[in-house]
């Protein structure tokens, strides 16, 4: 007999962070919709959007833990990807209509691939896809591209920290050449631009025609589980084992212990004297280890701190 979620929590909170294995073909609000159903609370969130053709890490907050969606969001992504050079499509990525083919008519060297990854490392501009959700006049740009408009899209920039080709080859041959690679890169960066930027350095049009996010932030493709998995957990009455206390998925972040006196003012909001040396963000845990608060340095008044989030 298969239990209710509300029996194997027993009128428990349902707060943590579920890490997802997000399959290809679904897309991120399709998971958090998912989700919704199989833990029956509509207190879910889900921490970056990755394209329906894109599998991965994709971290997604219940309850309490939606509090600090926009916190996980902001941390650095890492994805393997590959990107095809001689051919071009409407979305940058493998689901799109083909634009532009130049088939490859000289070899291409590692050391000329190895040279774009170098310019293309640090900060650099991109234009987001027309296939994106990015807002132009409170209108999402994939809207105005299925409706067969192009409007002009405003540059961002972005930072890759690290960029890494994968592929053994020293020559690569072909009237259409592919290659791995590994990006650790900033909010905001659009992967599939970034092969098309690959490809205009090295003088063809190009498509991403593949990718896997593989850590956002601390966690790793290893920690996550398949909606299958979850569906078994279900099952099995031992759901709580999927969710990851906020305590555990801020754990990157500097921590205070509070006592009981500081403990009733943090709940309450109230501002606290700051440590001497206060940190950007800081995580406020009771003495028990409970996540309570994310407190911040106050704007105008240098020896306090203010909270920014009270979980």
């Amino acid at each position: 007999m298969r239990l209710s979620i509300s029996a194997i929590f027993r009128g428990e909170a349902m707060d943590g962070v579920l890490l997802l294995h997000k399959p290809a073909g679904m897309t991120s609000h399709d998971c958090v919709m998912r989700i919704r159903k199989l833990f029956q609370t509509k207190k879910v969130g889900h921490t970056g959007t990755l394209d329906p053709d894109v599998s991965g890490v994709l971290p997604i907050c219940i309850g309490k833990a939606t509090k600090i969606v926009e916190l996980l969001t902001a941390e650095r992504k890492t994805y393997e990807g590959e990107a095809t050079l001689g051919i071009a499509t409407t979305t940058e990525d493998a689901s799109g209509d083909v634009v532009c083919i130049k088939p490859i008519e000289r070899p291409i060297f590692r050391r000329d691939i190895e040279r774009v990854f170098a310019q293309l490392t640090g900060e650099i501009e991109q234009v987001p896809p027309m296939y994106s959700a990015v807002k132009v006049n409170g209108k999402k740009l994939y809207e105005y591209a299925r409706a067969g408009m192009e409007v002009e899209r405003p540059k961002r920039m972005v930072y890759i920290h690290e960029l890494q080709l994968l592929d053994e080859r020293t020559v690569f041959t072909g009237e259409r050449i592919s290659f791995r690679f590994r990006v650790t890169c900033s909010k905001g960066t659009y992967v599939r631009t970034l092969a098309v930027q690959m490809g205009e350095k090295l003088g063809y049009p190009a498509h991403m025609s593949h990718l896997v996010r593989t850590a956002s932030g601390a966690f790793t493709l290893e920690q996550c589980v398949t909606f299958e998995q979850i569906e078994r957990h279900i099952e099995e009455g031992n759901v709580h084992a999927l969710l990851w206390p906020i305590e555990c998925a801020l754990a990157h972040m500097p921590t205070y212990v509070l006592n009981t006196e500081e403990e009733k003012k943090v709940k309450n909001g109230a501002l606290l004297p700051a440590p001497s040396s206060m940190p950007e963000r800081m995580l406020m845990l009771s003495a028990c280890g409970e996540a309570l608060a994310i407190y911040m340095p106050h704007p105008t008044k240098q020896s306090y701190m203010k909270p920014l989030k009270v979980l």
